[in-house]
């Protein structure tokens, strides 16, 4: 099996792995008010051997289009190909979070997720009570402070965001351009400096707008800003906010403009009007950290990182559908640039105003 994982600390397991065990009653009333949503195959209480996999979502949901989903395309992978019994609790809101991730250990779940940095207290929370079950979680790290239950899956966001952003800078016509984001914190300032050093690398003389909507499941919000951009000139977004950005991306529909999609390839949703995707393999971090388990092998304890070296991180196949060929031959000797070390992309403003002020 190809494998993508950054970090090789593996910690060969010497015995069965066991279901966790809890110090509570089980938990039935969800948050969410229904049942743990299961795979295709349901859990069969007589294969004591297979291994049950969930994950919690954040507010976003299972189908955002966006981070989530790919997070449960993951899953799914999972369950066609080995042996694995998935399934999923959606979070309406952030005090959901702890309420599902304690259903799931009463359900006897051997590996959960939390989908997001959002979840890094719950999860950490979670993984001290409950110290026979494994958790992760998706986009944080708790460093040296890591439990031996817990794997940390974080990504580099901003080189994908470069290369997207060099084909925006590339290709505006007004030399004006816009970035949509989520919740304002460093993750999403990731996405942001990346996009705004490969548009600065591309076109010195183009103008990013930059907002965020303060949520990633509003996407009446995403539209708003978008709309407000459009208008303003520019024509071209990125917007890097989960559900949100469907908002950003019917107004580029309604009004006949760029945008580009960001987590999965979002070419489905608007293929005259997506200009390219910025990938985030969240869906390869699930489907390999699990199957590591599946095989007897817990990365515990560790943070595993995906870039552009090992495909973590890229930008999506449909991209040559409209950007032209030779603007991606620009940008896959960039990428090469970028692994090999020769192009450093910021992450956040100080290392961007150091670089492209």
């Amino acid at each position: 099996m190809k494998r993508i994982l950054s970090v090789f600390l593996v910690l060969t397991m010497m015995v069965v792995i066991a279901g966790c065990s809890t110090s509570s009653d089980n938990a039935t009333n969800v948050a969410n008010g229904g049942d743990v949503a299961k795979g295709e195959n349901e859990a069969n209480e007589n294969e004591k051997d297979s291994l049950n996999v969930s994950m919690v979502t954040d507010v976003g949901g299972v189908n955002d289009l966006s981070f989530n989903q790919s997070a449960w395309e993951g899953m799914q992978r999972l369950e066609k190909d080995f042996d694995i019994n998935v399934s999923y609790l959606e979070s309406k809101q952030e005090s959901d979070y702890e309420t599902n991730i304690q259903f799931l250990v009463d359900e006897e779940s051997e590996l959960i997720y939390g989908i997001g940095y959002v979840m890094a207290d719950a999860i950490k929370n979670a993984s001290e009570l409950y110290t026979d079950c494994r958790f992760a979680i998706v986009d944080n790290s708790y460093g040296d402070e890591t439990p031996e239950n817990v794997v940390g899956i974080s990504f580099k966001e901003h080189e994908a965001s470069f290369l997207v952003g060099y084909i925006a800078g590339k290709m505006t016509e007004t030399n004006k351009v816009g970035f949509v984001g989520g919740v304002d914190f460093y993750i999403i300032n990731k996405f942001q400096y990346g996009f705004m050093a490969g548009v600065a690398y591309a076109n010195p003389e183009a103008e990013v707008y930059v907002q965020y909507a303060g949520s990633f499941g509003d996407a009446a919000a995403g539209k708003s800003i978008a709309e407000q951009f459009y208008s303003s000139g520019a024509d071209v977004i990125y917007h890097a906010s989960g559900a949100t950005g469907n908002g950003v991306i019917e107004a580029a529909k309604e009004l006949d403009k760029w945008v580009i999609g960001v987590d999965r390839d979002q070419s489905d949703l608007a293929p005259d009007n997506v200009l390219t995707s910025a990938i985030k393999r969240v869906d390869n971090a699930v489907y390999n950290l699990t199957s590591e388990l599946d095989n007897g092998n817990w990365l515990g304890g560790t943070t595993v990182e995906y870039g552009l070296a090992d495909g973590g991180v890229d930008i999506a196949d449909t991209s040559n559908e409209h950007v032209p060929e030779e603007i991606l031959d620009e940008v896959y000797k960039i990428k090469d640039e970028i692994i090999s070390g020769s192009i450093v992309v910021p992450e956040n403003k100080e290392e961007f105003e150091a670089s492209y002020n």
